[in-house]
């Protein structure tokens, strides 16, 4: 029995390492283009100030390039350009604040740190960029030593080691302009399907924790529609010298134009995820129907998703997705207007009304006629036409 036993736990241990390794393998999979630019970018730099500008000793080239190309891969190029200012203004702070108070002083310390982390935070970095940079001015206060003459070598460094993460973070972006979008906007409605699947799993089950789960993430789901007018935006400017330039920008305004209308979806969402939350809280079990319908709908997401990204890689033809939408959109609306006549709970109602709109607003998105969609939308519905 003990023998048992000891080989069940080998087994089992075996298959943790086993799931570890498949684990690790994948995010290398996954992370191994960004681990090339990064050391690409490093490389460069520290060459170009070491042997181009004479800089024995040029730390902040490659490093610069470091933080700036974590933060900027892939980014709009105007943003780009923005974080390598902050980083080098934030070396050049370091600089002159040690220069003028000295090093290695409490005072010091707080100013250095203070004015860094304003202007990172003003230039809008990540956490860990803002870190990254007071890391950075901190080290030139206390450790680095002081700048010889009246040229900030430093500062230069870091605009050198900066330029060249750009250089490299937009080299790749016009390797493939489109790629960041495609991978975007998937990525967007996913989501939004993924919250939608989320919130009917809570109603159907009447678990309360599951709708305010379902609700948290409905509210965060803000920030990956910005992430979506991003990538949008960074498509547009990595087609500027582009020979192709007009036909893949008409791809990029399909997708500005759904994501006017997803922008509307997410707050109907979010809405919807309100309205679970307190359905799932009534003391008699909602209709099966209400789950039903907001599955449909996640259907819909899914599918106005796979026509947009046909659309804009110009693989296949998106006519069939987009019409999968708008049947799943229309049966989302027509289960739930069953339950109008039936159910007279004020929550129920809500989710009607808000699956009606969410409806309008992903078909709008889709592309579909105003005009036809409200007709459409209401007539399943069962209200007169337009």
């Amino acid at each position: 029995m003990v023998c048992r036993t000891g080989r069940f736990d080998s087994m089992t241990e075996k298959r943790r390492l086993s799931v570890l390794l498949d684990g690790s393998l994948g995010r290398l999979r996954e992370g191994w283009p960004f681990v090339a630019e990064a050391t690409a970018a490093a490389t460069a730099a520290w060459i170009i100030d070491t042997r181009f500008l004479g800089q024995p000793r040029p730390f902040f080239a490659p490093a610069a390039a470091l933080i700036v190309l974590g933060q900027v891969r892939g980014q709009r190029l105007l943003r780009a350009l923005e974080v390598v200012l902050g980083v080098a203004g934030g070396v050049l702070l370091a600089d002159a604040v040690a220069g003028a108070l000295g090093r290695n002083t409490t005072l010091t310390i707080f100013i250095v740190t203070a004015l860094t982390l304003t202007l990172a935070v003003a230039v809008g970095g990540s956490a860990v960029f803002i870190v990254q940079s007071a890391v950075s001015a901190i080290y030139v206060a206390v450790v680095a030593p002081p700048t010889s003459g009246l040229i900030p070598h430093r500062f230069f460094d870091a605009l050198v080691g900066g330029g060249v993460a750009v250089v490299v973070s937009q080299v790749v972006v016009a390797r493939d302009p489109l790629a960041r979008l495609v991978r975007q906007t998937a990525a967007t409605f996913d989501e939004l399907a993924g919250i939608l699947e989320h919130i009917a799993s809570a109603i159907d089950r009447r678990d309360t924790t599951m709708a305010r789960q379902a609700l948290d993430q409905a509210r965060r789901a803000d920030n990956s529609v910005a992430d979506l007018r991003s990538a949008v935006s960074a498509a547009r400017e990595a087609l500027w010298f582009r020979l192709d330039r007009q036909r893949r920008l008409d791809r990029v305004q399909i997708v500005d134009i759904a994501t006017r209308q997803l922008d509307l979806v997410q707050r109907g969402i979010r809405v919807l995820a309100r309205t679970g939350v307190t359905v799932a809280r009534l003391p008699t079990a909602p209709p099966p129907e209400v789950g039903a319908a907001i599955r449909s709908l996640a259907t819909a997401v899914e599918a106005v998703k796979q026509a947009l990204n046909r659309r804009v890689t110009g693989a296949s033809d998106a006519r069939p997705d987009a019409d999968l939408a708008e049947l799943a959109a229309l049966e989302a609306v027509r289960t739930a207007g069953r339950l109008v006549p039936d159910v007279a709970t004020l929550p129920v109602v809500s989710i009607v009304g808000q699956l009606r709109m969410s409806a309008i607003d992903l078909l709008r998105g889709a592309g579909r006629d105003d005009i036809e969609v409200l007709s459409r939308v209401d007539e399943a519905l069962g209200l007169p036409p337009v």
